[in-house]
């Protein structure tokens, strides 16, 4: 009640800041929508534009008709990508977070520092070793690589321990096995759905990682079997660059991000207001 309050009660000038932050966070996706409905000179203008033109239509059609980008096929190829990685990442990092905050097990807390440390090392540092492993498994040049080595993170698994331990009582797993639930059905029926806040949260983290990854998949993958990014990364060549077919693209791929907020917004908006409140 009484954060609410004092919410109730903020001075205009907050209102102000607040608005000046969201316009701020927001003008780059505008700008980016309103370059994508523009023709390639009036890219330049000065001073900038700041209302849609009517050059969309145009833009895509050239963009989808770019057989240097396949735009297309890496959007399908990033969109199958991400909500693999990020469905089994939620999945793994629940089960796991469960079972390092609830469960008693010989070598919980060494094998739960093993998987802190993992977030401690740079993705760069097993570029080498994660390229010649995908060689070894005949995996270069598929989406197996670019899904199988980020099925599960130490982020989330560390993020959902954190979460689960504070969240799921012990009086309420004691009573669940009381009433016969084995440690999964538990799982399900009782630590997931108060997990489902920070799951979201989890879940658009992630999705939104993999969607932007750019450097793994530039190096594993063919350019026939492009990503998203690599596909805007091929708009763009040594001697000259549309960028209306580039922010086009962009517009486009910024899409499935906000679609995702969306339907995620209210679990995320609620995991948050949760943890405020306990704070």
């Amino acid at each position: 009640m009484r954060a609410g309050s004092r919410l109730w009660h903020a001075s205009p000038l907050t209102y102000l800041g607040l608005i000046l932050a969201v316009v701020l966070s927001a003008f780059p996706i505008y700008w980016t929508f309103i370059v994508a409905s523009r023709s390639n000179d009036a890219i330049n203008d000065v001073p900038p534009p700041l209302l849609p033109g009517s050059h969309l239509a145009e833009n895509t059609s050239r963009l989808l008709a770019n057989d240097d980008a396949l735009f297309l096929y890496g959007l399908a190829n990033s969109l199958i990508v991400s909500l693999v990685v990020a469905f089994s990442v939620v999945l793994f990092s629940t089960l796991a977070g469960f079972a390092f905050a609830k469960l008693r097990f010989r070598g919980r807390n060494a094998l739960l520092l093993v998987i802190v440390a993992t977030m401690m090392v740079p993705t760069q540092l097993g570029l080498i070793p994660l390229y010649m492993l995908m060689v070894e498994l005949g995996w270069q040049g598929t989406l197996q690589a670019v899904i199988v080595p980020f099925l599960v993170t130490g982020f989330g698994v560390f993020m959902m321990r954190q979460y689960a331990d504070a969240a799921v009582p012990d009086q309420l797993i004691e009573a669940a096995r009381v009433d016969g639930c084995s440690t999964l059905r538990i799982y399900w029926n009782v630590v997931l759905p108060a997990l489902r806040p920070a799951a979201a949260v989890l879940f658009l983290l992630q999705f939104m990682q993999t969607w932007n990854e750019f450097l793994w998949s530039f190096v594993v993958l063919d350019p026939d079997t492009p990503t998203v990014q690599m596909s805007l990364k091929a708009l763009a060549t040594a001697y000259y660059t549309d960028y209306s077919q580039v922010f086009a693209g962009t517009a486009i791929a910024t899409v499935p991000l906000l679609l995702v907020f969306v339907v995620f917004g209210r679990q995320i908006i609620g995991g948050i207001m949760e943890g405020a409140v306990k704070q």
